[in-house]
Parts: C-alpha cells; structure tokens; sequence
C-alpha cells in the first residue's frame, strides 16, 4: 500500500534534508525545541549602474564583477545627491556598496574631495577599508585613523587621505581637539559616513550624537556642510534615530532588493534539571555542546552570547566535549572573540575566519555587526541578546549564500522563558525603537566643555546643542567648568578636555589584567566595572583560561591574576542606596502614586558569593571592603500605600516588593531598546524621602539615557506584562524563570512571588 506523507511528515523529511539535521534531531526528539521556522528565500531585484557614475569608476566596478545594482543601492546613490540619506537593510544586503558609491564618485571626479567614515568598532573599519582598496577607485587614497595607528603615519594620512576611517572614539578624542592639524581635510569634507547606526543607542549613542554636533560645528568653521549617510540594521525608528544623532533631516531607503537564502530558525530552551525550584541545565552548556556537535560535522558556526565569562565558557564547553570524543583537532578550531583582546589577537581569528581555519567562533556581539567573516552555515545566540533587532543581526550571519541554521537558546531568567512559553508571538515580534538622548545633562555638560575646547562657544551654537544653551552652560559657569571670554565661553581648566569623556561607559579610564605569573598584560576591565568583574576573589576568564584575581590596585590601574583551575565562579554582592534629587513628573497611574525624576544611585560591593559552574550551587559568601561608588541618573519610582500592602508582615512585604521590582525590571526591554543590564533597581518597605514602600527602576547610566522614561510613558504596560510574566510561570516559591534575577545585587533575597503576583494584580484593578 502506498501512502502519501502528511504536512507534519514532510516537514520532519526537509530538515532531516539539511547538513545539520543530525546534529539537532536529539533536541528536536526530547522537545528542547519549541518551535521550527523557516524563513524563504527572495529574488533580487536589479538596477543598471547610474549612467552618471565616473567612467574611471564604472570600470573600476566592472574590473571586481559589479555591472549593475540591487535596486536599493541605486535608491541610495540617487538620495544622497540630494540630502541625508538613511539606509536599513538585512545582513549581506550590500549596504556598504550603497554608501561608497556616492563617496567614490565624488572623489573620482575631484580628487580633493574628502570623507570621514564612522565604525563602532576598529574590526568593522579594518573590514571595510580591505573593501574599498579591493575596488581600486580612481583618485581613492583611503586610510585607517585609530588607536592602533602608528604615530609616525598620522601625519601623512592628515594631509594625503582622502577617505578616512575611524571610530567615534578617535574623533572624540583625537581628530576633534586637534582640528587645527587637520584644516585642509576638513575644509574639503564633503561625505560623512556612519556605519551600523543602531548600535548608537544608549550612553554610547547618546555621547555619539553629541559628538555628531561637534564635528558639524567644527566643519562649519572651515566652510563645510557634509552630508550625512547612515547605515542601519532593520529598527523600528530609523528616521529618528538618524535625525536624534545627526541633528538633520534623513531620507529612509529600506526596501530591501538584495537575494536571501533560506533560514531554518529554532527556539531552543534547555532542559528542567530541579523542576522543584524551576532551575534549568545551563544555556552555556547547551551552546557549548550544540557547538561541539556542529563543529564535529564540519558546520561553520558561530556562537553568541553578550557575557565575556560566558564565551570563554563555552568555547572551553565544546572543547572538552569535543577532546572528548578523541577530536582535539577540531576543539583547535574554535576560537573565542571578545573585547579586551589585543589588536593583533582580533586581526588574527578574523584572517583565520576568512581563510577557513576555523570551524567555530564564540563571541560577544562585537561580530554581530557587518565584519566580513566568511561564509557560515549556523548562527547560535545563547540567552537572548537584549533586542530582537540584535537577535536579528546575529541570525543574518548564517547562510547568507545557502540555507542556514539560526538557533535561539533561552536563559533561565525571566525574559528568556517569557519568549519560550510564547514562541510564536518570539518569532513575530517587530524590532524595537533605538532610544538615545543627547540632551542627557550629565553627557551633554561634558561635551559642552570639550566643544569650548575646540572653540569659544557662542550663541550661535544653538542651533546644534539645543535652543536652552543658555540654560545649559550657566550652570558649568557657576561650577568653574567654562569661563567667559569676550562673546564666548572657553574651559577654565588647563588640559585635554575630551580626554576625561568616556563615550562607552560611565568611566574614562580602565583596568589592567595583568598575569602575575607571566607579568603580561591580557585584557582590560572598564574602571566602572572593576569592582563587579576584578574585585579580589573574583574569577576572571581570558581566552579560554581562568584566573583568580589576587589584588585590585585602584592607584595603578590594574589587578593582578593568578591561573586558577577550580570549578567555581563568582557573582559580585551589592549594596545600593537612592536619594531622590528632583522631581521631574507626577501621575496617578494603576493605583499608585507614580514619578519620575533624578536621583543619585550609591553602589557598594560587599562581597562575593562562590557558586559552582556544574550546578550554580552557591558555595560560601566572602565579605569584601571595596570604595562607595555614586552616580545621578534619572528614573522612575512609585509609592504603594496601606491598601495594597497593609496586610503583609514585614518580610513577605520586602520579597513581594523585591519581586515586583525584578519582574518589571525583566520585561522593561519590551517597551524600550535595552537589556537588562541598561537597568538598576531598588525596593524598600519604608523609604526615608517617600516614607512609604517604594519601588525604584533607574538607568545604569550616570545621567540617564531615556530608558526609564519609556517605563513611565507606558507603565500601565510595564505592570501588565509583569503580572503576566510572573503569574504564568508554574514555579510555586518564585524561580529564575519569573523573580529571581542574574543581576541582583541582593543574591535574590528576599523573594515574595505570591505577594508580588498580588500587589501587581491589585495595580492592574
């Protein structure tokens, strides 16, 4: 008897079909994955090259195999004529040869026309310049302006460049303050770049839109108006983004014409390992064993996960799973990337990706951005990376050519199994809105003074730093910061202004790991995270080796590690204090008395818990006697009075309230483009200013980035969804699934999950 396959069967025969079935059917067998995807492919849709272009750059193009266009690349040529062009398209979409066409026949036709591209990372400008000398443009003389240039050849790329790539960091800090060095660049700056513009968001995006305003008031001094072309992954707000950084306005090309393979795409939670407490099998042992088996059939992959510690993880995962099996020959062929590696380690794993040598690589979401890696046939993002938008890009680098494998492995925190109790409503999810704020007070101050710097600050700068420039330099004026000078202001101090202005992280300056063992020096720790990721005690991972750090010297800038080869980590314990500075606005929201304001956050280290990596049993609590840290931002916080809480003894009042405080915190990311980590938080059953409960939700970032403000806009939301997430989890004393928090400086203690589904049920009416 013959028997025609049913739609459940011949689903299972095409993925079986695929070159990496074998390697995923155990998960698919016990239901690790939750949900199967595929994504189709699309056609091309072309256009003639402009009959415009340079002759010499029509051949030029010709010579590399491009006589004609995808239809979006030919949109952008003709827009940026004219104005200020943003582009988002998918990965592999040409987005680079969309914006190096205008450029390159600007500079073909006059060769003193000049062009500063942008990159967030030195990775993507060492990319992208190998692209544009590939294409041998006439009159081109392009050349890379960063950290790692040497002295001697800055003063020849000044004056004979014509297209100069750079990061936002070095025209912070390098081309801006010394503009005088480079007066014929800018005074023939016609083309302003800025690559990967979503990942302006932010602190860094809102420092970065200030030093946008910068470089276009310095270029005005020297006569130029350049325009502006962004390039962007998909993001819900690319117009607003782009004029938010800029200052302009933008025109929006994103209709995406370039041909797209299919994708296999999974959600993958990993498996109950104590179902009484909710606790699941590692996400990094999962990746590092998806990986291994992968490897193990010659699938090039790629593996992301936004902690440092955790790649190094799982690389060290699929090796041993791989040492194992008797094939150390492939565990040689992963390899771990990260920040806080030397140049020279970067450049080498990314030739070795190019070439081939590698079979796998790990790394945070420095290559999640449009690098040049190769072609790869899996993308696996373990934890969700704090965006879909990012999801998105991670899941672009696989099978751009032919099919793909992308692969979501969940956490066990909140927000992971949030997605995995709704896969569909997961895979559906629109990308989100960038939010930065470049009028933030506490970053905008500080570039105020580092425009003084380059030049008197006038009235007429308002126009690029807002119309209230009064308002804003009076202040700095009183402090000392700026000081008079005729119609302008200029810094009172003597120095290098811009210098002490980190555009990363709330803190300039950074800590050196050093190897006491060897007296090498193998990575750096940003100051503001020192105390968190190098204190003593703590487990420090580089390149696939732990060490322990034996001493923190604040005065020397740098810790001192020794190798270690225990199987615990450590999670830092914090205490935190809030002061509440100026309310900003009030309402009567779900109930409760609702602000949002500024407030100074103070940080301590207390110590460290040890927790053991097979099964994250906690082992021991080590007190420490670290430095206060403070800082203002800005947030939201919200008073509950007797009727909500008047019932509850002290202590179930403290966990419901810690509760509620993570699971709002858990699923702000689903109002505003952040993570977690973007967020800090706070709950107390009698505050000294408020003199009732009060929950605390504020920006991790000294000055405040927008984020809380989103919570405020749409807190109705914010307590539905956490009301969602937590009374849905099926946990009965709260779980990493619903409560308890990676983050949380108290270690998850104390923790009230039927008094939190309770005090959000009643805000909910």
């Amino acid at each position: 008897m013959n028997h025609r396959p049913g739609p459940a069967q011949k689903l299972t025969e095409s993925l079986l079909a695929t070159p990496w079935a074998i390697a995923i059917d155990p998960a698919r067998r016990d239901g690790r994955i939750l949900r199967t995807e595929t994504e189709p492919s699309r056609p091309p849709e072309f256009s003639p090259v402009p009959p415009g272009l340079d002759p010499g750059l029509k051949e030029a193009l010709a010579a590399t195999g491009i006589e004609r266009l995808y239809r979006h690349q030919a949109e952008v040529f003709d827009a940026a004529r004219t104005g200020n062009v943003i582009i988002t398209t998918g990965t592999a979409s040409g987005k680079s040869l969309a914006f190096n066409l205008g450029v390159l026949d600007s500079i073909a036709r006059d060769p003193k026309s000049r062009a500063l591209y942008l990159y967030p990372t030195k990775a993507l400008a060492q990319d992208q310049a190998r692209a544009l000398t590939a294409i041998r443009a006439p009159g081109l003389r392009p050349a890379i302006y960063d950290g790692d240039t040497p002295r001697e050849e800055r003063p020849p790329i000044r004056r004979r460049s014509n297209l100069v790539l750079t990061n936002p960091d070095m025209l912070h800090v390098g081309i801006l303050p010394h503009h005088r060095s480079w007066g014929d660049f800018l005074s023939n700056l016609d083309w302003v770049v800025i690559d990967e513009a979503h990942t302006y968001r932010g602190v860094f995006g809102s420092n970065v839109a200030n030093v946008i305003r910068r470089l276009r008031r310095i270029a005005r001094a020297y006569g130029r108006e350049p325009r502006f072309v962004l390039a962007s992954a998909t993001i819900a707000n690319p117009v607003d983004l782009a004029e938010r950084l800029v200052g302009s306005e933008f025109t929006l090309i994103d209709d995406d014409t370039a041909p797209r393979a299919s994708r296999e795409v999974n959600v993958w939670n990993p498996p109950l390992s104590n179902p009484a407490i909710g606790a699941r099998r590692s996400p990094l042992a999962e990746g590092g064993e998806l990986l291994a088996e992968l490897v193990s059939h010659e699938i090039r992959t790629i593996c992301f996960l936004k902690s440092r510690r955790g790649i190094e993880l799982i690389r060290k995962f699929a090796a041993e799973r791989l040492s194992a099996r008797g094939r150390p020959d492939l565990a040689e062929k992963i390899a771990p990337y990260r920040a806080g590696y030397t140049p020279a380690q970067r450049r080498g794993i990314e030739a070795d990706l190019v070439a081939g040598k590698l079979l796998g690589v790990v790394s945070t979401d420095a290559l999640e951005l449009g690098i040049d890696i190769g072609e790869l046939d899996a993308a696996i993002c373990v934890t969700f990376p704090g965006t879909v938008a990012g999801l998105r890009q991670m899941w672009g680098r696989a099978g751009r050519k032919r099919k793909g494998l992308a692969i979501y492995i969940a956490g066990q925190d909140a927000l992971d199994q949030y997605f995995c109790r709704h896969p569909d409503e997961f895979l559906g999810r629109p990308v989100e809105a960038a939010i930065l704020d470049h009028r933030s007070t506490e970053i905008a101050a500080q570039h105020l003074v580092a425009a003084a710097y380059e030049m008197p600050l006038t009235a007429e700068d308002g126009d690029l730093f807002g119309p209230d420039l009064k308002r804003s330099t009076g202040p700095l004026v009183t402090s000392g910061e700026l000081r008079r000078a005729g119609q302008g202001l200029l810094p009172r101090r003597p120095g290098f202004v811009a210098a002490s202005v980190s555009l990363r992280s709330s803190s300039a300056s950074s800590i050196a790991v050093i190897d006491r063992s060897s007296g090498e020096v193998i990575g750096t720790v940003e100051m503001g995270r020192a105390f968190t990721t190098v204190h003593p005690g703590a487990v420090y991972m580089h390149f696939g080796a732990t060490y322990e750090v034996e001493q923190l010297a604040l005065d020397e800038a740098q810790a001192l590690v020794r190798p270690f080869d225990d199987e615990w980590y450590t999670r830092p314990k914090v205490e935190t204090e809030i002061f509440i500075d100026r309310v900003i606005e009030t309402a009567e929201v779900q109930g409760v008395e609702l602000h949002f304001g500024e407030v100074s956050v103070s940080d301590q280290v207390t110590g460290y818990q040890r927790i053991l990596s097979a099964d994250q049993e906690a082992i021991d609590l080590i007190n420490l006697d670290l430095p206060v840290q403070e800082f203002r931002t800005r947030g939201l916080w919200y008073t509950l009075g007797d009727e909500m809480t008047g019932e509850l003894p002290l202590n179930a009042l403290l966990g419901a309230l810690h509760a509620t405080e993570h699971a709002q915190i858990a699923v702000l990311p689903l109002i505003a483009m952040c993570d977690r980590w973007d967020i800090g938080g706070l709950s107390t059953n009698l505050h000294a200013q408020t003199g009732e409960p009060t929950i605390f939700i504020y920006d991790g970032h000294p000055g405040g980035i927008g984020i809380t403000r989103r919570g405020f806009d749409e807190f109705a939301r914010l307590v539905a969804d956490a009301h969602k997430l937590i009374s849905e989890c099926a946990c009965e004393g709260g779980c990493p699934s619903c409560v308890q928090s990676p983050k949380c400086g108290n270690l998850n203690e104390p923790l009230f999950k039927a008094g939190a589904v309770e005090l959000l049920g009643s805000m909910r009416g």
